[in-house]
């Protein structure tokens, strides 16, 4: 049995259609969850706080009809929350990226079942910008160290296409700041987690890579 889904997520209100919406995801996830590893099984106690409400910010902090690429979708964070955001746009898009098949598979149920907006390829992440070769916006959550996560954004960010990205980062994260700006030149913005004590989301515009 799961709580029931809060009518507001990190200070914000949340419609009836979204909020039920996020709560048969809940229902889903943690059905799959039994049978397929979908996140640390000690967080699963505490879904809502801990991944969909966390999940939450990335909408929230770019809201609005966009093109999105979610890369390592996993179990759907941020992806299908943003994407179950967007359904009550009834506009945007959010492409996740997610190699893993039975991942990929309980993606897929999660976006029909929820009417959230949204398809998954599964796909390397090196191989997705050859299929989804625009987008607006790219997000990741638990994926790789920002260094990498920059290689892996740089054909949607450099160039003639200009998407921002949104990363979730632990109490670490400016070890790995200091690290990826010996590689690559960007502007940044730092916010502090409204859920996760000393966690942020950084947000990256204006890539390019140092020569």
């Amino acid at each position: 049995m799961i709580a029931s889904p809060p009518r507001e997520l990190n200070g914000l209100r949340v419609s009836r259609e979204t909020s039920e919406r996020l709560e048969h995801f809940a229902s889903l996830f943690l059905k799959w969850a039994k049978s397929i590893n979908l996140v640390a099984p000690s967080t699963l106690g505490n879904l809502w706080q801990r991944h969909i409400a966390d999940s939450a910010q990335i909408f929230q902090l770019s809201p609005g009809s966009k093109r999105w690429v979610d890369l390592g979708s996993g179990g759907g964070f941020p992806g299908i929350i943003t994407a179950i955001f967007l359904a009550e746009l009834d506009d945007g898009w959010v492409h996740l990226v997610e190699s893993n098949s039975k991942k990929a598979a309980f993606l897929r149920v999660a976006l029909a079942e929820t009417g959230a907006r949204g398809s998954v390829h599964p796909i390397r992440i090196e191989d997705a910008a050859t299929v989804i070769p625009q987008c607006d916006a790219i997000s990741a959550r638990a994926l790789a160290d920002l260094s990498q996560l920059l290689v892996y954004c740089a054909p949607w960010m450099t160039g003639d296409i200009k998407a921002k990205a949104f990363f979730h980062k632990g109490r670490d994260y400016q070890q790995e700041i200091d690290k990826a700006v010996s590689r690559f030149q960007f502007d940044l913005v730092k916010h502090a987690s409204v859920v996760e004590p000393d966690s942020v989301v950084l947000e990256i515009a204006n890539l390019s890579r140092k020569i």
